[in-house]
């Protein structure tokens, strides 16, 4: 880990927890899903937005596809709550050191509307969600029917090319770029926010620049998912956001390393973990802990 890195996790540490930020839900319902799937569940039935209005009017719901009944491939999950529509929501996360540096141990979510249990009561558990290898995604039902996905098409007209390997640094001499941005370090070589027809353009040159074995080139339409991922790389937890349809939404990406020894395999390998309600004076939060790996030895042994 960079010594950068745990100067930041030491000082936060000290800290109860470390400010992402704000996310809006004008619709009233906030939703917490795979970032992966997010664009794909109108193939699982009704939208986003009708499903999770539903649950939110139960005061809270895990989603998962189908509706009615279990699911047996579990590719699309979600938990869906009701939320302030009047102000920004406030994001917080306790961080903890895994392999490769700090990821997310508990993430908490201010949703602005009052307790809807007994005061002093037990936390409300929704259901769970796993880990998702390719993000989380946070933000406001209908603003998330909107989501273009992984390999979906550029939301603005715009692309980033990145390059890197054994031969970057003569690719770079040749062709230009800078590096990109990245926390912690220095990014790959690539040229940011081209129009997509110069983006190609200039990876196809890089491509075919002689046998260059080892060299990787690669386009990322401005899909909503990769401007989520290219806001969290500048940030230690790889939390980042952007606007879709006028709302405010974070994205939440995994250290890999952390991801491949204790999520990998996810819901099938019952690698998933709690969200609940609970009660802050007169308001109530989301909380979704994914325990540190020293908790989760100890919950097997208990």
């Amino acid at each position: 880990m960079s010594r950068l890195i745990r100067t930041w996790l030491n000082r936060r540490t000290s800290e109860t927890s470390v400010d992402l930020g704000v996310v809006t839900a004008p619709s009233g319902v906030l939703v917490l899903g795979m970032a992966g799937s997010i664009d794909q569940w109108p193939e699982t039935g009704d939208p986003l937005s009708v499903r999770a209005t539903a649950a939110a009017g139960f005061g809270g719901g895990h989603l998962h596809e189908p509706a009615d009944g279990p699911s047996s491939q579990w590719w699309c999950e979600a938990v869906a709550v009701p939320a302030a529509t009047d102000r920004p929501l406030t994001v917080r996360a306790e961080p903890w050191v895994s392999y490769d540096g700090p990821v997310i141990s508990v993430l908490e979510v201010d949703l602005g509307v009052p307790w809807p249990g007994k005061r002093g009561g037990e936390p409300m558990r929704l259901g769970d969600l796993p880990v998702d290898r390719c993000g989380m995604a946070l933000g406001d039902a209908r603003a998330l029917d909107s989501f273009v996905g992984l390999n979906g098409e550029s939301v603005d007209g715009l692309a980033d090319v990145t390059y890197w390997g054994k031969y970057s640094d003569d690719a770079h001499a040749r062709f230009g770029g800078e590096r990109t941005p990245q926390h912690g370090g220095q990014g790959p070589y690539g040229r940011l926010d081209l129009p997509l027809r110069e983006a190609h353009e200039f990876a196809d040159r890089i491509r075919a620049w002689g046998p260059r074995a080892g060299l990787m080139v690669s386009v990322d339409a401005h899909s909503h998912f990769h401007l989520l991922d290219r806001a969290g790389r500048i940030h230690p937890l790889l939390a980042g956001r952007i606007e879709i349809d006028g709302c405010q939404v974070l994205g939440l990406g995994w250290d890999p390393g952390d991801h491949a020894m204790r999520h990998r395999g996810e819901r099938a390998w019952d690698q998933v973990y709690a969200v609940t309600l609970e009660q802050a004076g007169t308001t109530t939060l989301l909380r979704w802990t994914v325990p540190a790996e020293a908790e989760e030895r100890d919950r097997a042994g208990s």
